[in-house]
């Protein structure tokens, strides 16, 4: 069931994500060589608790141990913050994170370079990010939800990259998935209309490789198969009479 928001509701989503906006522009500067993804993590934990009303999203959903998804190089998504892992200078590191507040949920990725990191990965960094700008722009009233699809798979196939296709963005609100699921790929023109109140997180995940994926055995970190470096970005995003309004800025 598609659960339209009203536009107080999208208000609060909103103050939700500035919380995540605020939070990645504090991360760069901790996520340097030698940090560890625990690190992070902790700091994460403790600046979202500052807010008032306001409470880690993923901490304890399905059983996830952690404030942050932290996931290093050839991880796509869901890695494990460890005391023990550090990073290196090259890596890369993508970083997912929720926050709930009075009810509703916002979310969001970044990926951060740790250091120098060769110019096919910064590239892999920048057209996942471009992807992720190109599928906002299309969510808007009168298009569809294959339109999204269609615009973000366009920056993976121009750039030779692999699509994650086994994962996708979703609705979200009230609870941290809801319906519909938003693939990564489409036809434009297909797929449910987008109307006003609709609100998805919209998470391009690109890898440098081919597109399979593999769960590790911590039953969480997603890894691509070849062990090809993949890029991960999101936001959640609004439908509104005067376009997409990202919410997690």
């Amino acid at each position: 069931m598609i659960a339209l928001k009203s536009p107080e509701d999208i208000e609060t989503i909103a103050r939700a994500g500035a919380i995540i906006a605020h939070l990645y522009r504090e991360l760069p500067e901790r996520a340097g060589p030698g940090a560890s993804t625990r690190d992070l993590d902790r700091f994460a934990e403790s600046f979202i608790r500052d807010h008032p009303g306001a409470e880690p999203a993923f901490k304890g959903l399905y059983g996830f141990p952690a404030t942050l998804c932290t996931s290093v190089n050839y991880e796509v998504v869901h890695g494990i913050p460890a005391d023990r892992r550090h990073l290196l200078e090259g890596d890369i590191i993508s970083i997912d994170c929720g926050v709930k507040l009075d009810g509703f949920y916002a979310d969001a990725a970044i990926t951060l370079p740790i250091g120098e990191i060769p110019p096919d990965i910064e590239r892999l960094l920048q057209v996942t990010r471009e992807a992720l700008e190109s599928g906002i722009e299309r969510a808007r009233p009168g298009n569809r939800l294959g339109d999204v699809g269609a615009a973000i798979q366009t920056h993976a196939i121009d750039a030779g990259y692999g699509i994650v296709r086994d994962l996708v963005g979703h609705g979200i609100g009230r609870e941290p998935h809801e319906e519909p699921q938003v693939p990564n790929y489409g036809k434009a023109g297909k797929g449910m209309p987008l109307e006003v109140g609709l609100v998805l997180a919209i998470e391009p995940m690109f890898n440098l490789g081919a597109a399979e994926i593999r769960t590790l055995p911590d039953r969480w970190t997603v890894v691509t198969a070849d062990r090809a470096v993949s890029a991960h970005f999101e936001h959640t995003v609004a439908v509104t009479p005067a376009g997409p309004r990202v919410l997690t800025v």
